[in-house]
């Protein structure tokens, strides 16, 4: 059994209060959920107005398909949320 973790540094341009990034993180958290079954949170960064560190853990049998699958997120965010800047980003295995 392999359990990976996948976080994001990102930064999100023209935030201007914490009610309007919660109300962008929200969403984000819930369709990385339903999209690709995945436990998702926002870990750090939780009073910066426009940053935010997000992580996706994800629990398979093999390695190959969980860094397969954590890579597919990572291409998503890149296509379907370009409002987003992705600062940097992570797969760790544990």
């Amino acid at each position: 059994m392999v359990y990976s973790l996948l976080v994001f540094n990102l930064r999100i341009p023209g935030c201007h209060s914490l009610k309007q990034k919660r109300s962008f993180i929200k969403p984000l958290l819930i369709r990385l959920h339903k999209e690709f079954n995945i436990s998702t949170a926002e870990i750090e960064k939780n009073d910066i107005w426009d940053e935010s560190i997000i992580a996706c853990g994800l629990i398979c049998n093999e390695k190959k398909s969980t860094d397969s699958q954590l890579s597919q997120v990572v291409q998503f965010m890149e296509k379907y949320w370009k409002e987003v800047e992705i600062i940097n980003y992570s797969i760790q295995f544990l």
